[in-house]
């Protein structure tokens, strides 16, 4: 080997020359569309969960009256649906946490809010008011207060309001994933309702009463309870969105958590605060508050008043995916196949 040829197999030593020299590489990747994963490696493989969204409440006796004046100046035809989308301070619509939607709906008396299907999977927490409707896929469902109904996907659904005052629920989505999965679009149905016939909302699989609910929770002996909303086979309600509600004790406290699944809560009644991440969230009945992946969290009720919480999550995806984790445990197993 010659004297030259080991000249140029030695390192550089020039410190500003070697920095050039990368420089120049990696700028003449750009016209071959490749990118060096050594100058991404820290963003795309972080030591932690790393998600864009915050903790964030959204107080209804805020919201509330902004949502019942677009009753009296957005008509029904117009918004299609009237409602008034829960966005994270850190992002843009659709997203409440980085994987999940919520927003508040209204529908006034009389109004109809026209028959659509879509891809996303949907859950309603009905909030307040009375005769209230939802019908999917010709099946109509009387809204009452605390209950969670189901709009599985690519179902026709419409909403309808009979009597006086304003009907208010908040709605759940898989929304967000659709950013990524560009397979969501939506049906409308060729007249403003799709035929219907009134159903048991005790027998109904796409409807949950609150009072099985709460009677369930309060059998649970201790001073917190959680139970899953579930199919009457034991399965999630969809393989994305999952639901539960919470029973708080006066004064009690939930176990603490920090797990990658991320979540919306809704504040059914009583009042108290959690603890997200270095944040003090208060919270009465009415509220929304959202809980992103990988912040540790607890629920602490005031004293004097029990406390019940509704919560939406994406924890079916995530085990789905393999991707669901609780801090303190692990998971690792062998290839078995």
């Amino acid at each position: 080997m010659t004297t030259g040829t080991m000249t140029q197999l030695q390192p550089n030593t020039n410190g500003t020359k070697r920095s050039s020299d990368a420089e120049n590489l990696v700028n003449a990747f750009q016209s071959l569309n490749i990118k060096p994963l050594w100058t991404q490696m820290e963003k795309l493989n972080p030591p932690l969960p790393n998600p864009t969204c915050v903790p964030h409440i959204w107080r209804y006796e805020d919201i509330r009256p902004s949502l019942l004046k677009a009753g009296e100046v957005v008509t029904e035809k117009q918004a299609e649906r009237r409602v008034l989308m829960l966005i994270n301070p850190a992002r843009d619509s659709p997203y409440t946490t980085d994987t999940l939607y919520a927003g508040l709906q209204l529908v006034m008396p009389n109004e109809v809010a026209k028959a659509h299907r879509h891809t996303a999977f949907a859950m309603r927490f009905i909030i307040e008011g009375q005769g209230g409707f939802t019908a999917v896929h010709g099946r109509r469902i009387k809204m009452q207060r605390g209950d969670v109904i189901l709009t599985p996907t690519w179902n026709w659904h419409d909403h309808g309001k009979d009597g006086s005052g304003p009907m208010i629920w908040l709605d759940g989505l898989d929304l967000p994933n659709f950013r990524h999965f560009p397979v969501h679009f939506v049906e409308h149905y060729e007249k403003p309702r799709y035929p219907a016939e009134d159903v048991d909302t005790n027998t109904s699989p796409m409807v949950f009463p609150w009072a099985k609910m709460k009677k369930s929770l309060d059998s649970v002996p201790g001073a917190w309870a959680s139970k899953d909303y579930l199919k009457s086979d034991g399965r999630q309600v969809s393989k994305v969105l999952g639901g539960s509600a919470e029973r708080l004790n006066a004064g009690a406290s939930s176990p603490g958590i920090r797990e990658t699944s991320s979540s919306v809560y809704h504040v059914v009644s009583g009042q108290g605060y959690s603890i997200v991440g270095s944040e003090k969230i208060q919270w009465k009945a009415g509220d929304t508050f959202c809980i992103p992946s990988w912040f540790r969290y607890q629920h602490v009720a005031d004293a004097g008043i029990d406390v019940y919480l509704y919560r939406f999550h994406d924890k079916p995806m995530l085990s789905s995916l393999g991707f669901y984790r609780v801090e303190g445990t692990d998971l690792e197993t062998l290839v078995s196949d």
